[in-house]
């Protein structure tokens, strides 16, 4: 017998044995749009407004899907095919996998293909926010000043062809210029990525850009336009092909994208908008004034945490991060970094237990069955570590903080960074923008010790700083030394 292919025809046949929308998917209208359909954005926004539309029956407020790159085509063309379902498969420590069919998204649209489409779905009346998960890259700023990156080919194009765009910034003045000259109130901009202050970051970036691209619309923008910073969190590793396995031995379900994630879930929101937004605290979604502590907390601790991880992790040839969790010295490694490095620099944080909230990652982190994939955690570190680990740093430096565990990982990077194989002599798969540049500086530590800091963009004036100098230059020379990342992590617990 064939596999039950998933699209909306076969959802009667489907719910006989799996959970599927229990709302009308042809009433909803598109109040957002969402640009970077992952598989973050389905386990976390598409999974609460799934929620929304069961629980409360909100059609007002189902997503458009929009995919802005050539890259994007692969989801664009599953998602088509499947009416924008898919299942999310939620993996719990014990071993119990909750499966459900998820229909929150209507839509979705390749900008590629047709970008007229996608303005004209962000200008329409209906859409009330635009979100936003396009990766710290997507937001093309400058990773050491913070400022606009001007020199970006596709922004150089979009500003002399404002209607021609390419990248986020172009289709949202030019969606907020048809708005304004149609005379609607503009839509909330609403950053779901892990950037500190991400809706600050999303305003200061599109304000550049339009100021550039058209001046009265940048006054516009800066009267009519809010950017809430979020706090957003939800493990969710790459779909694996026993994920898609798993459905058809099971339910003979044929879903060619399912989304794999952690039962965890949170969302805190600056409730900060310029139009309407859905209710999503009866969901548990915490409105704040404030997002900043919640921010600082998430980034500082998981963030920073998997990276903590998953660079040595990489080197000794851990697969998983949960393995490297089930690796006593890494799991300690990881705690006394937390304990010592950051939870000295985040203060309090209304309604948090700091200590809980540290024993739940170390949970999360060690979960058997999300098995997320050390070389996912790895990837783009060039746009992780300098917002999720060096400030971290910075702040110790100042205050005369513990610096050691973050330090060992700075110079595992560049060891990382500068060879090709772990050390059971097996290829390491390095994904990253500026792998080639990070390679030549590394390949440059025997000449010169503090080479690979040379790239100040990402580490500032830290090759300045005598302290951490020193510091460093004693662990990097352990590393190519010793070339046993894990008996140097040893040392330090």
């Amino acid at each position: 017998m064939g596999f039950i292919q998933l699209n909306q025809e076969n959802i009667p046949q489907i719910s006989s044995h799996l959970s599927c929308p229990n709302y009308n998917r042809q009433a909803l209208k598109t109040g957002i749009v969402h640009i970077g359909v992952g598989g973050f954005h389905r386990s976390h926004q598409a999974y609460y407004i799934h929620q929304l539309l069961e629980k409360h029956n909100a059609l007002n407020w189902g997503i458009c899907g929009v995919g802005l790159r050539e890259a994007d085509r692969k989801i664009y063309d599953i998602l088509k095919k499947q009416d924008c379902l898919y299942t999310l498969m939620v993996q719990h420590p014990n071993g119990t996998i909750k499966s459900e069919v998820i229909g929150s998204m209507k839509e979705m649209l390749l900008a590629v293909d047709t970008p007229d489409l996608v303005i004209n779905k962000m200008a329409h009346v209906d859409t009330k926010i635009v979100s936003l998960t396009i990766t710290e890259g997507g937001y093309n700023f400058n990773p050491s000043t913070g400022d606009f990156n001007f020199e970006n080919k596709d922004i150089q194009d979009e500003l002399k062809h404002p209607d021609k765009p390419k990248t986020i910034f172009g289709f949202l003045t030019a969606a907020l210029r048809k708005r304004r000259a149609e005379g609607l109130p503009s839509f909330s901009i609403l950053s779901c990525d892990n950037i500190q202050h991400n809706g600050d970051v999303a305003h200061k970036m599109l304000l550049a850009f339009a100021q550039k691209q058209d001046a009265d619309l940048a006054i516009w923008i800066a009267k009519n336009v809010n950017f809430p910073n979020t706090m957003v969190d939800r493990i969710t590793p790459v779909t694996t092909p026993e994920a898609i396995n798993y459905l058809q031995d099971t339910y003979n379900l044929k879903d060619e994208w399912p989304v794999v994630c952690e039962p965890f879930i949170q969302w805190v929101v600056e409730d900060n908008f310029s139009n309407a937004r859905p209710p999503l605290e009866k969901l548990g979604v915490q409105f704040v004034s404030d997002v900043s502590p919640y921010e600082k907390m998430k980034i500082r601790l998981l963030n920073a945490g998997h990276s903590v991880l998953g660079i040595p992790g990489a080197i000794h040839g851990h697969p998983t991060i949960n393995a490297c969790m089930e690796d006593p010295v890494f799991a300690k490694f990881m705690r006394h970094f937390m304990d010592k490095e950051v939870s000295p620099v985040l203060g309090t944080i209304e309604g948090m237990d700091l200590e809980k909230y540290k024993d739940s990652l170390e949970e999360r982190f060690a979960n058997p069955n999300i098995k997320d994939s050390v070389s996912r955690i790895c990837s783009e570190s060039s746009a992780k570590l300098p917002k999720f680990l060096i400030p971290t740093l910075k702040e110790n430096l100042a205050t005369g903080g513990s610096i050691k565990y973050a330090t060992l990982i700075l110079a595992a990077w560049c060891y990382y960074s500068d060879q090709n194989i772990n050390e059971n002599n097996e290829p390491l798969e390095i994904i990253d923008s500026m792998k080639a540049e990070l390679h030549q500086l590394a390949k440059n530590t025997s000449n010169d010790k503090i080479a690979f800091l040379k790239q100040h963009e990402l580490f500032g004036n830290l090759d300045k700083n005598q302290r951490f100098v020193e510091e460093y230059i004693e662990t990097i020379q352990l590393i190519y030394k010793e070339k046993n990342i894990r008996k140097l992590m040893k040392k330090l617990i």
